[in-house]
């Protein structure tokens, strides 16, 4: 996270904002990652990536026209987003219905 968003992430404006949005999407479709509508959303992602000058800016940051809920390959394939980090395997895969199931060892 860059530092001049750690605030904005941090604030309860945000996490409000997240949680409405994953709820809005878990009705629609069970939260399915709205990218490949295959996996399940990992995380609330930013059309309009967040910039030192649109950080305070809540028609960019709190707005949900610019939010889609992404599984974590789709969000880390985002250019910026996921360089350099080793990606963790999934300790579970989700089936048709979104259920968890055990991956094998």
């Amino acid at each position: 996270m860059k530092p001049y968003a750690q605030r904005f992430y941090n604030s309860d404006a945000w996490h409000r904002c997240r949680t409405a949005y994953i709820q809005k999407r878990m009705l629609i479709d069970g939260g399915l990652c709205e990218e490949c509508h295959k996996a399940q959303g990992y995380i609330v992602h930013h059309k309009v990536y967040i910039t030192e000058k649109n950080v305070n800016d809540k028609a960019v940051t709190l707005n949900e026209k610019n939010l889609m809920y992404v599984c974590k390959e789709c969000h880390d394939s985002y250019d910026g987003h996921g360089v350099g980090r080793p990606k963790k395997k999934m300790k579970c895969v989700f089936d048709e219905n979104g259920m968890p199931i055990e991956r094998k060892k």
